[in-house]
């Protein structure tokens, strides 16, 4: 029986009280997903799955537990704290552990405003068929092209509901579409495959299946030929489809659980430069249509925007309730969790500020070096911030595209990297992370 989430998240509430919980929260998470895949115009797999999972995080002192459960019916709930409290008995202290205070908790959030769900009725399964058939056969279009891997169409939505013994109760819905194709160019040993995408919150939103197509293929094209890089030290720019994965390895080091643990080359930068002057990194968890946006956090909190590093300079972590606490700090409101999870730091939205020059007035400008469309694999040191990563994409001589680059590595320092790099003007604002694509002047090339 189908019961609303926040019934449910009351019903385990009051289950813990009577269980002799000093403090409970519930989180409930309904939903359903769809995937259709293709290959050669023809059906290859289809995927549908529903559900609810319900968790329930127990305070017994400074202890704490969590369980979770698919079943709804009030004996099972009933069970469930039972059992949360028989583990949070055995489970060791946490000084730092417990509910937000009452009188932070979030409170009126205008969860319409954020647009995070698309009322269109839930695409059928052959019209999601028909999507994947369109990239595929539009991929298949450029003569370049000698099979397509994979063609795939997918949606899914989810209501997601959070109460806790302080007082906060909040819940929203979200959507989201994806389609993509990755194709393969070139026999034999001389394969190349390269991939495009693109996935929403609203239907209307999406980009054509064509267009998708198309463009998987004129990349994996442009990929035949590949060889080994020199070995040295050249200037590296990192596509836009890519560099946010530079960023993200600043965002991981800024993360107050790893500041926490001494296990983060930024742990001594804080109020320190660690971007060039003039780039901001922001976070903003209330852009509409944005798939990192919410009102609220996985603790109750309001979230709010705030700048990541300002101007080039750090001027803080990222927080939830418990690293707050062991680092004697405010959360930022960035606790992220599942059902069967304690909460942890993450962020939001973000964005970089972006440059003056496009990503081919970089590629002109750069002289000789590497234009990295693909990464694979990482060696990342997390207390130095040292570099390393398999790479392939094209070789770029006096300013202009020569051929295709593969099996090469390229290395550095993040620390470097980052207080070097130059920022392009072409990033994609619909994304969680809006980063264009990045060059960094100097690197290591490890290839022939």
């Amino acid at each position: 029986m189908t019961q609303p989430l926040d019934n449910l998240t009351e019903k385990m509430l009051q289950a813990a009280k009577r269980a002799g919980a000093d403090a409970a929260d519930a989180m409930v998470v309904r939903g359903t997903s769809q995937t259709i895949e293709v290959r050669n115009g023809a059906l290859e797999q289809a995927e549908r799955s529903e559900g609810i999972d319900l968790g329930l995080r127990v305070f017994l002192g400074q202890r704490s537990a969590i369980v979770s459960t698919s079943d709804q019916r009030d004996s099972k709930i009933d069970e469930m704290a039972v059992r949360a409290m028989a583990m949070a008995a055995e489970a060791p202290e946490d000084p730092y552990c417990g509910l937000a205070d009452p009188a932070d908790i979030a409170a009126g959030a205008d969860i319409d405003a954020l647009e995070l769900y698309d009322a269109t009725p839930e695409p059928t399964p052959a019209a999601l068929q028909d999507d994947a058939c369109a990239a595929e056969a539009a991929a298949l279009q450029n003569k370049g092209i000698s099979q397509v891997q994979s063609a795939s169409a997918g949606y899914s939505s989810r209501e997601v509901c959070l109460a806790a013994s302080n007082g906060f109760s909040g819940g929203y819905k979200r959507t989201d579409l994806g389609l993509s194709c990755v194709a393969i160019s070139g026999n034999g040993t001389d394969m190349e495959r390269d991939y495009d995408g693109d996935s929403r919150i609203f239907q209307s939103d999406l980009r054509s299946a064509e267009d998708i197509g198309k463009r998987a293929a004129e990349r994996a094209v442009a990929r035949a030929g590949a060889r080994k890089p020199p070995t040295g030290s050249y200037p590296v720019l990192f596509d836009e489809r890519i560099a946010s994965s530079l960023i993200g390895h600043l965002l991981v080091a800024a993360n107050g659980s790893s500041i926490a643990r001494g296990a983060s080359w930024l742990r001594d930068a804080l109020g320190k430069q660690v971007l060039p002057k003039g780039i901001t990194l922001h976070e903003n968890p209330h852009r509409p249509r944005a798939s990192s946006s919410r009102p609220f956090d996985a603790e109750g909190l309001a979230t709010k925007p705030r700048d990541i590093v300002a101007d080039g300079m750090l001027t803080g972590w990222t927080l939830d309730l418990s690293t707050a606490r062991k680092l004697g700090m405010t959360s930022t409101a960035n606790a992220s969790r599942g059902t069967s999870s304690a909460p942890s730091p993450s962020t939001w939205n973000v964005a970089l500020t972006q440059g003056d020059a496009s990503r081919d007035d970089l590629i002109r400008d750069m002289g000789t070096g590497l234009l990295v469309t693909s990464l694979i694999g990482s060696t990342i040191n997390p207390n130095t911030g040292d570099y390393s990563r398999g790479a392939s994409g094209l070789w770029i001589e006096n300013g202009e595209v020569t051929h295709a680059i593969n099996e090469c590595t390229i290395a550095g320092n993040l620390r470097d990297m980052l207080l070097a790099m130059i920022p392009a003007n072409d990033a994609r604002p619909h994304l969680s992370r809006v980063v264009p694509s990045i060059l960094v002047p100097g690197m290591t090339l490890a290839g022939d």
